[in-house]
């Protein structure tokens, strides 16, 4: 670790800690078949650089209360995973809280990012829905990563989840975007779904250059020639190449360099505590 670490961070090693007596505690084993995962919530930390960790603190914190929870209980278990964040290397942390028998527990994952990319090949996911609450990120999370692994043996990298109707809602782990030539469009609001963070940052990108936005009820085949997108923390804005037995998709050239440029210039450094 660098010396620009904090004393929490630069004693910490990848793996999952508990919080219990208001520290965060290396667990040595933990049987997830006894727990039940309520809210979960991770982002990129890039040599001590983090996009809108507010907005992923305000999401953990809301999602804690929906879930039946006081948020109260992660104040100071939030303050410890942040300091514990290394500031050098790359980082993909998470935290959770979890329940067993009914009772709340907050965990940590220290994470090395994964490999990340500028591309991926999106396929429709045609079964029933399998998410449980929509709205929030940690429950439904086996599930996403099941139909992710089954597209995955087509030669796809993310599923799309369709609307009773067939109008595209979100990717399994991806928000969805595209281009209709100036107008940056996204899925209509009545869609339930995850609260974006990094989408929430390209909206704001979009407004602050007057860009005009269209929120839109759309199949994938209407989709047809259009460039688009599917963001997330890990990987932030990636270009959609190929669609299985979906739509072609296209690609302005210089338009996702430029984007993704402008998601960089937000961020910024992690809090130091």
């Amino acid at each position: 670790m660098s010396g620009g670490d904090s004393p929490g961070a630069a004693s910490r090693v990848a793996g999952l800690y508990r919080w219990q007596r208001d520290e965060l505690e290396l667990l040595d084993y933990c049987d997830p078949a006894e727990l039940t995962l309520e809210v979960a919530d991770s982002w990129l930390v890039s040599e001590g650089l983090v996009l809108a960790l507010d907005l992923h603190r305000s999401r953990f914190f809301s999602s804690i209360a929906a879930r039946g929870f006081d948020p109260a209980i992660a104040e100071g278990f939030w303050d410890a995973a942040i300091a514990a964040i290394p500031t050098s290397g790359d980082w993909f942390p998470r935290v959770e809280l979890v329940s067993l028998r009914g009772a709340p527990h907050l965990q940590f994952r220290l994470r090395s990012a994964p490999e990340r990319s500028r591309s991926l090949v999106l396929a429709t996911y045609h079964g029933d829905d399998p998410r449980t609450v929509p709205p929030i990120k940690g429950p439904d999370l086996a599930s996403m990563l099941r139909i992710r692994t089954e597209v995955q043996a087509l030669g796809a990298d993310d599923a799309v989840l369709l609307s009773a109707l067939g109008f595209v809602v979100e990717g399994a782990h991806t928000a969805l975007f595209w281009w209709r030539g100036d107008i940056l469009c996204t899925p209509a609001e009545e869609f339930e779904r995850i609260d974006s963070v990094t989408g929430r940052s390209i909206l704001a990108l979009a407004t602050a250059l007057g860009v005009k936005l269209s929120y839109e009820a759309v199949t994938p085949e209407e989709l047809e020639g259009l460039e688009v997108w599917a963001v997330n923390a890990l990987h932030g804005i990636r270009i959609v190449v190929s669609w299985i037995d979906g739509p072609s998709t296209a690609e302005q050239p210089g338009r996702l360099a430029r984007w993704r440029s402008l998601l960089d210039t937000l961020r910024k450094p992690v809090p130091s505590r």
